[in-house]
């Protein structure tokens, strides 16, 4: 089979502009910002993606600015910007910098593949399958669908985007050849032709070599790893209507003395094949390397190339000679952080640990295979394979992290790690970030719900339907061990484990909308979308039919009694005067009342005037609200989305917003937040304020005195203290204290309250 290297250095120097290659792109860490120089393989006949390969692979690039919707088929273009998956297809998105530099002097060729060889290390180039049928009669759809071709045992799916020329038009009948890139779609590989020209009837060639290898084509300079097998079974096929002569075999390289094949010169008729095998005797410890060079009359794949690679006697690869170095960590935000380092010697692959609160002891073993996700002794693996930069997922706000690189060669049982002297590193994630975000804002001003609402208005609109690439992709989805991944049901706190890539059909799941949709004043707001229905502040991820429906458009509350339905926190049923009401788990509840609070400001909504919404009790969401305070998981939470809309939650930020502010009307309390402010303890009733606080801050009780307090950063340090005050009115002074957020802790005669507060 033909495997075309793509050769752009004849048209412009890669390292006249500072990038990576195309195969070093894809092995960066998703959500850092890479920079290379492809040719494009589709113009806007697929709308705004472009397709782009270089010798070393391809990738996709995403964009509605015009610099890229002017990329013609052939350009080369130099990319950058950040690195996504979108539904299982590594996507740079949006592309921040195009430069065009015109027509390709030497353009792609497609890859001759087999269905069976369509797989991620071919995602995003272009590629010709020959000799398959159409499953599906009749004609395209008019619109983009999928529809499949079989090579008489295994079926490939052919996506038609509705804007190429091929909608609408008849299937063709008969075997066909479809050239066309390497997408993905979920779990799916798909093949995506470009236009009518790329469907063509199929001519068989006079001859055609393939190479299979346990029963799996090979393609031609394509590696084969044989570990310490010590026979490996091939074939040759001939693909072509004509002799296929073969000449013969010979391995070379620095260890081919190891390598043994039994292919002798014959000739191999049209359609039929010919078995040989391979033999691989260690003759000592450590990786061995040979290339297999078979020669034929099929000219363009003359010799026909297989790298093979086998471990040593010891049933291992080749112990690196040193680590990697320089570990730094050029992005650091309250819901992810970004490390990068530069590689060591003599290894092909790394594998970063990372563990949270102190630092890594265990190594990872010899002879060990491991996965995204596993444990090794203390830490967890974040990263395995031949990049040097790493994103781990599953990080929230205000947490130590600690990591450690070891470089390795090998695969399969056969690896050999680097265990001494790794590279190593901590970063510490931050918190909230909210800067001068509320610096016109008063809470003692009477405009206050109007100067919120104006403030997070207007934001950026993200579809509803881009969800599983924002917060799923980004922030909801974590690792476990297996390399499979894992998601928390926001209402019942199951941990759903799944395979990569997410997909909601198959996982069950869906994006919730905490204020129900049916709440909305512009119900129903989907179609077309109304920001208030793809606000993201308003959406989490639950269980479809256990947790979603259930709660459907019922009123958050407190379960008492005649219990409808329930999964495992999550909890349908009546509460004490009888309503029929959801109530989600603890560590939910506050979050849910935030979210809540945050749709009556942002889009004017209120529980007294709008029917759907009229059974919501305001107090109790206001209770929820100061017992279950903004933890890490909802500051991080709060960041990543003012990083995607650009606007905040002003409840998660600020406490205190809430008590000024009359839900069920949506009208200005005033500025004392006494009747909001009572602690787990009923008997003291207190009002901190100002909250955000400038100069200063005050605390003042009703029926009880201030005795001590303590005032802390979100790390837990103390900023300020005073005791034996013995006042029923007490005023900090915060002109010296940097902004941001802090931990108010009050011992009064009563007992200890404790406050969040910021310092703007």
């Amino acid at each position: 089979m033909k495997k075309i290297i793509v050769l752009i250095a004849a048209l412009i120097s890669v390292t006249s502009y500072g990038q990576t290659d195309v195969a070093t792109a894809r092995a960066s860490a998703l959500g850092s910002t890479v920079n290379y120089t492809a040719i494009a393989t589709n113009g806007s006949e697929l709308g705004p993606i472009r397709y782009m390969q270089d010798g070393t692979g391809g990738i996709a690039a995403y964009g509605t600015s015009t610099p890229l919707g002017n990329v013609l088929r052939g350009d080369s273009v130099t990319i950058t910007g950040p690195l996504i998956e979108f539904s299982g297809l590594l996507e740079v998105s949006p592309a921040t910098v195009v430069t065009n530099h015109g027509q390709a002097v030497i353009q792609p060729v497609p890859l001759q593949v087999p269905i069976t060889s369509i797989n991620e290390s071919i995602e995003s180039q272009l590629v010709v399958l020959e000799n398959v049928t159409f499953v599906q009669t009749g004609m395209f759809s008019g619109t983009s669908a999928t529809v499949q071709v079989t090579d008489g045992v295994n079926t490939m799916d052919i996506r038609v985007n509705g804007t190429t020329d091929i909608a609408g038009t008849a299937i063709p009948t008969g075997p066909v050849s479809i050239t066309g890139l390497v997408g993905q779609f979920n779990a799916n590989y798909q093949i995506v032709p470009r236009d009518l020209n790329d469907i063509v009837a199929y001519v068989a060639p006079l001859f055609e070599i393939n190479v299979l290898l346990e029963g799996t084509t090979v393609l031609h300079t394509d590696d084969y790893y044989v570990g310490s097998t010590t026979t490996t079974n091939g074939t040759i096929e001939n693909l072509g209507s004509i002799d296929l002569i073969v000449s013969g075999a010979l391995f070379s390289g620095i260890d081919a003395a190891d390598f043994a094949t039994d292919i002798v010169g014959a000739t191999i008729a049209g359609g039929a094949t010919q078995n040989f095998s391979i033999t691989y005797t260690p003759s000592a410890v450590g990786s061995h390397f040979a290339a297999l060079e078979i020669s034929s009359n099929d000219t363009d794949e003359n010799p026909y190339i297989i790298n093979f690679e086998g471990a040593g006697t010891d049933n291992l690869a080749t112990e690196p000679t040193g680590n990697p170095s320089g570990l730094t960590f050029p992005i650091i935000e309250a819901y992810t952080v970004s490390g990068q380092y530069t590689a060591g010697t003599g290894a092909s692959d790394y594998i970063v640990l990372w563990k949270k609160g102190s630092a890594i002891t265990g190594v990872p073993v010899d002879g060990t295979s491991y996965l995204r996700g596993d444990l090794v002794g203390d830490a967890q693996v974040a990263y395995v394979g031949p990049g040097t930069s790493f994103t781990p997922r599953g990080i929230i706000a205000n947490q130590d992290l600690f990591f450690t690189v070891h470089a390795f060669n090998g695969q399969g049982g056969f690896e050999n790690y680097l265990t001494t002297t790794p590279a190593s590193g901590n970063v510490s994630s931050t918190g909230e970030n909210i800067g001068s975000y509320y610096g016109a804002i008063n809470s003692n001003s009477t405009s206050l719900i109007t100067d919120l609402n104006a403030l997070i208005n207007p934001h950026n609109v993200i579809s509803y339907f881009l969800y599983k690439e924002t917060i799923m992709s980004n922030f909801e989805i974590r690792d476990t061990i297996g390399g499979q991944s894992v998601v928390t049901c926001a209402y019942s706190g199951e941990n759903l484990i799944f395979n990569d890539p997410f997909d909601w059909s198959e996982t069950g799941y869906s994006r919730e909308h905490t204020m129900p949709h049916t709440w909305m004043h512009s119900y129903p707001a989907d179609s077309p979308e109304q920001p208030e229905y793809n606000d993201q502040h308003n959406l989490y991820p639950t269980n479809l039919n256990e947790a979603n429906i259930p709660r459907s458009n019922h009123p958050l509350g407190v379960v008492t009694g005649n219990v409808t339905s329930s999964y495992l926190d999550g909890t349908l049923g009546q509460d004490a005067s009888g309503m029929l009401v959801y109530e989600p788990r603890d560590s939910q509840k506050g979050n849910a009342a935030r979210a809540i609070m945050y749709m009556t400001v942002a889009y004017g909504f209120n529980f007294g005037g709008d029917v759907d919404a009229d059974d919501q009790d305001q107090y109790l969401l206001k209770d929820w609200h100061y017992a279950d305070l903004p933890d890490d998981y909802e500051i991080a939470r709060n960041e990543y989305i003012f990083s995607v809309q650009g606007n905040r939650n002003p409840f998660v930020d600020s406490v205190d917003f809430a008590c000024h502010v009359d839900f069920d009307n949506l009208e200005y309390l005033g500025a004392d937040c006494s009747q909001a402010s009572i602690d787990e303890n009923e008997n003291i009733v207190f009002t901190v304020y100002p909250n955000p606080a400038k100069e200063s801050v005050t605390i003042s009780l009703k029926s009880a005195e201030v005795i001590s307090y303590v005032l802390l950063d979100m790390q837990g340090r103390e900023i300020s203290s005073s005791s034996n005050l013995n006042a029923s009115s007490v005023k900090i002074n915060t002109d010296k204290v940097a902004s941001g957020s802090y931990l108010l802790t009050v011992q009064t005669t009563l007992g200890a309250i404790q406050e969040k507060i910021i310092v703007e």
